[in-house]
């Protein structure tokens, strides 16, 4: 189960446990580069009925921690042993709950799901949410679309967004809201346009009043000054970014186009319920319509995120970013865009430029390389023969 840390927390957990051994005056360690936990210093897995015991090593803080470490390493058990004159925590009540889906599948497990904060906590870990870097995200405008060919002579059909003024209006930390992230601003608004808590907001800390804001969590080496700037170029052309907005409100609509019903037969027998879903449910057992059930309703007008697209140009001057493909919404509609959680960013200015020893904002046209296709397909071809 601890393989399954091993690629965003389990270096750092060995880590941990290594500089551990060290003055638990261990015998030996056998520490792998997977995450495998053995050696008689302290951290053993319990093999009967699966439970997590902890013997504990030679200090105390090798035994707070080898007990850490076994519950990460043994999972839900029946219950802790006896070691060193100590009492062993319970798995049961503190292990680790995964379903059967989980194991087969850790691939898909989400980042750090296996660790609970009390083995963050004991490992001297933090939050979970520490431990991967998050930068802030930005508000945009969707203007409309537009296509390009790129240098391999393929049509590519763009989005256009604007990024309009967006400005960091406040920021949260652990000590003032209990966590860390930030709110942007974008667009403009006059006075009489906002109530009077909005406009205070704004006269608190200086800045122009927004037409929308958002926020966006960040770790805490990532938060930025309140006024500062954030242009397009705060993402760089050829990374993925994860788009969020409101879709287009279609009104009520029937199952055909709602759900891609094919419908009734148009002949035998069928009278003005060619466009009907059929059946709905059973007879007197359930007794009910369940919910959730695909029928006729309102369509769109929905928050919905696009994941992974593909940027393709960053215009830093005119504030625009060309996103490969479609995003929610009308034009007109504000989009927040921040980096794709299932394809982080490779080079892109953390926490943005001006910050963290990154240069000034770049003012040159950036536009992604991207793969020949018809090289691609022609080595393709020639491989299989």
């Amino acid at each position: 189960m601890l393989r399954s840390l091993t690629r965003h927390g389990g270096q750092l957990l060995t880590r941990r446990l290594s500089a551990a051994a060290s003055f638990a005056a261990p015998q030996h360690v056998s520490v792998s580069h997977r995450g495998y936990i053995g050696g008689s210093w302290g951290v053993h897995c319990g093999q009967t009925g699966g439970a997590g015991g902890a013997v504990a090593g030679v200090t105390d803080e090798g035994s707070r921690l080898a007990s850490a470490a076994s519950r990460v390493a043994g999972g839900g058990g029946t219950g802790g042993l006896r070691a060193s004159g100590l009492e062993a925590t319970s798995s049961a009540a503190r292990g680790i709950s995964t379903s059967a889906a989980a194991r087969g599948k850790p691939g898909r497990i989400k980042f750090n799901a296996l660790m609970r904060p009390h083995h963050m906590e004991e490992l001297q870990l933090g939050h979970k949410f520490d431990l991967k870097r998050q930068r802030t995200g930005l508000i945009a405008i969707k203007c409309g679309m537009t296509a390009e060919w790129n240098e391999h002579g393929v049509r590519l059909p763009l989005t256009v967004l604007w990024v309009d003024d967006c400005q960091v209006t406040q920021v949260k930390t652990v000590e003032g809201e209990g966590y860390t992230s930030m709110q942007l601003g974008c667009g403009s608004k006059k006075p009489k346009q906002v109530n009077k808590a909005f406009l205070g907001h704004f006269k608190k800390f200086d800045l122009p009043i927004k037409r929308e804001c958002s926020e966006f969590r960040v770790t805490p080496d990532a938060l930025l000054p309140v006024g500062t700037m954030i242009n397009a170029a705060h993402f760089i052309a050829g990374q993925f970014v994860d788009i969020q907005g409101t879709t287009i409100g279609k009104g009520f609509q029937g199952p055909m186009k709602r759900w891609g019903f094919k419908g009734l037969p148009a002949t035998h027998g069928t009278t003005k319920k060619h466009r009907a879903h059929g059946s709905i449910g059973n007879s007197q057992d359930p007794g009910r319509v369940f919910k959730g059930k695909k029928m006729a309703g309102q369509m769109g007008g929905r928050k919905r995120t696009e994941q992974s697209l593909f940027v393709y140009k960053v215009d830093p001057v005119r504030n625009l970013i060309y996103i490969n493909g479609h995003v929610p919404g009308h034009a007109g509609n504000y989009l927040t865009v921040k980096d794709a959680l299932r394809k982080p960013p490779v080079g892109a200015p953390y926490p943005t430029w001006g910050f963290g020893g990154q240069p000034e904002v770049p003012t040159e046209v950036m536009t992604a390389d991207m793969v020949d296709p018809f090289l691609t397909q022609a080595y393709t071809t020639q491989k299989q023969e």
